[in-house]
C-alpha cells in the first residue's frame, strides 16, 4: 500500500520526502524537480517492538513501515494536460491516499507558482483538477455503461443508473469520499476524490502562519482530512545529522516526536491499518494489516506458506506482556489463545503461527 505526496510545486514535497527518508533527492527552488515518483519505506517508531526485542533478547529487530511516493508537482489544467498533467494524474490513481502538503510560511526567496501565498486557494487547485478528472472518468464509463444497459442486463442497468448519480454529485462539486458508491463500482473506478487525505501544513521554523493554518485546518475539518504541521526544511536538515546527533538536538528542542514518527503514525491511520508482532530470540518484527483482516491472511502477509499451511494461530496481548512483565507470566495466566483462520486480528496481537506444507 502506498500513499503518494502531493502539491503544487515548490511548495516542499520534495523536501519533505527528503526529511521522511534522508533519500537526498533533488529539491531544487524551480518547478517539475521530481520528474518521476520518487519511493521510499518510511520505518513506523513504536515502543511497543523495542520493548518485545528487550523481553526475548532478538538478534534482530524489524519495525513496520509505511511506502511514500513522492509526485511531480500539480498545476492548474492537469487535468487537460499542463504542465505534468497526465503523468500526475497516472502516479496518484496508483496510490491508496494522498498527503496533500501546503505551504504555509512566508519566503521571497522561494517561488510561489500562485503569485499570492494562498493555502486554501492551493488546495482548492488539487482537489478541482482530481475532481474534472473524476468527471472525465465518469462520463466516458457512463457511456460505455450506456451501452450495455440497452441489452437488457439487471446489473448493467443498475452500474449505469449508480454512475449517473456519481456524475451528477461530481458535477455538483462534491468528491467522492463525501458521498457513498457502491463497493465494487469504487474498486473498479478508483476515483480520484475518492481516496483518503491528509494534509500537511509545511511551515517555517516559528511555525504556521495562523492567517494560513486556520482555513487549511477548517477545510479538513470539512473534508474529514486529517493535519498535521511540520517544517519539512528543519526535518530534512536534522537528517543531516550524524545519526548519533539527532536525538540530542530532538531532546534540546523539546521535539517529542519527530516528523518522521509523526507523518507515519498519520499514514497508519490514514490507510487504516493496525500492527500484529511476532517476537523471539531470531527476530522481533512489526506488521502492518488493514483492520478486519482475519488470521490466516495475516499469516500471509509473512510467507504465503504460512497462509497455505496454516493450522493455528497462538496469541497474546502486547499489553498482558506490559502489565505481567514476562512472556513467562503471560504463560502462567492463560492469556496465550488458540486462534483459528477466521479470528480478526487486533492492534498488539503478539503471534506465532503453526503451519505444516
Amino acid at each position: 500500500m502506498e500513499i503518494g505526496i502531493v502539491g503544487l510545486p515548490n511548495v516542499g514535497k520534495s523536501s519533505l520526502f527528503n526529511a521522511l527518508t534522508g533519500a537526498g533527492i533533488a529539491a531544487s527552488n524551480f518547478p517539475f524537480t521530481t520528474i518521476e515518483p520518487n519511493v521510499g519505506i518510511v520505518p513506523l517508531p513504536d515502543p511497543r517492538l523495542e520493548h518485545l526485542t528487550k523481553e526475548f533478547n532478538s538478534a534482530k529487530t524489524t519495525p513496520a513501515g509505511i511506502r511514500f511516493v513522492d509526485i511531480a508537482g500539480l498545476v492548474k489544467g492537469a487535468s487537460q494536460g499542463e504542465g505534468l498533467g497526465n503523468k500526475f494524474l497516472s502516479n496518484i490513481r496508483a496510490v491508496d491516499a494522498i498527503v496533500h502538503v501546503v505551504r504555509c510560511f512566508r519566503d521571497d526567496n522561494v517561488v510561489n507558482v500562485m503569485g499570492d501565498l494562498d493555502p486554501q486557494g492551493a488546495a482548492d487547485t488539487i482537489e478541482t483538477e482530481l475532481l474534472l478528472a473524476d468527471i472525465q472518468q465518469a462520463e466516458k464509463a457512463l457511456e460505455r455503461l450506456k451501452k450495455l444497459a440497452k441489452s437488457g442486463e439487471k446489473l448493467a442497468k443498475d452500474n449505469y443508473a449508480h454512475m449517473e448519480e456519481i456524475l451528477k454529485k461530481l458535477n455538483d462539486g462534491q468528491s467522492a469520499r463525501t458521498f457513498e458508491i457502491p463497493e465494487e463500482i469504487a474498486k473498479e473506478y478508483q476515483f480520484l476524490t475518492g481516496k483518503p487525505i491528509l494534509y500537511v501544513a509545511n511551515t517555517d521554523e516559528g511555525g504556521a502562519d495562523p492567517s494560513m493554518l486556520e482555513p487549511l485546518k477548517e477545510r479538513a475539518a470539512k473534508d474529514g482530512a486529517g493535519l498535521i504541521e511540520l517544517c519539512t526544511k528543519l526535518e530534512a536538515e536534522i537528517l543531516e545529522l550524524p545519526e548519533e546527533d539527532r536525538a540530542t538536538y530532538y531532546e534540546e528542542a523539546g521535539i517529542v516526536t519527530p516528523g518522521l514518527g509523526k507523518l507515519a503514525k498519520a499514514g497508519q491511520e490514514l490507510l487504516g491499518l493496525i500492527c500484529f508482532f511476532t517476537a523471539g530470540d531470531t527476530e522481533s518484527r512489526a506488521w502492518l494489516i488493514r483492520k478486519g483482516t482475519t488470521a490466516v491472511k495475516a499469516a500471509g502477509k509473512i510467507h504465503t506458506d504460512i497462509e497455505r499451511g496454516f493450522i493455528r494461530a497462538e496469541i497474546y496481548k502486547y499489553d498482558s506482556l506490559k502489565e505481567h512483565g514476562s512472556y513467562g507470566a503471560v504463560q502462567a495466566k492463560n492469556l496465550v489463545t488458540l486462534e483459528g483462520k477466521d479470528y480478526v486480528m487486533q492492534d498488539g496481537d503478539v503471534v506465532y503461527f503453526r503451519f505444516n506444507v
